[in-house]
């Protein structure tokens, strides 16, 4: 990374940057740059990849039904309904 990359990445995003900041940028870059490098260089051959870096198990309740919903009852304060429908006004001619 060099300091015109940074002050074209800059325009590009439409960041305004201090000088120092460029400088700071400017190093911040490089170093990610480099950690990409050096974990692009590992041997990753015949590793699966991992859906969660954790081994845990994904405790569920169980899929029952705990209530039930009263449609007439819940429809009730509409202006109209039709067959458990909201009916509304037309807005599209």
């Amino acid at each position: 990374m060099d300091h015109d990359t940074i002050e074209k990445l800059a325009k590009l995003a439409a960041l305004g940057f201090a000088e120092t900041e460029i400088e700071q940028a400017e190093g911040d870059l490089t170093r990610m740059i480099a950690l990409i490098d050096e974990m692009q260089s590992v041997d990753t051959i015949g590793i699966e990849p991992l859906a969660h870096p954790l081994d845990a198990e994904q405790v569920l309740r169980a899929d029952a039904v705990t209530e039930t919903i009263d449609r007439d009852k819940n429809q009730a304060s509409a202006p109209e309904t039709d067959s458990g429908l909201y009916l509304v006004p037309r807005v599209v001619e």
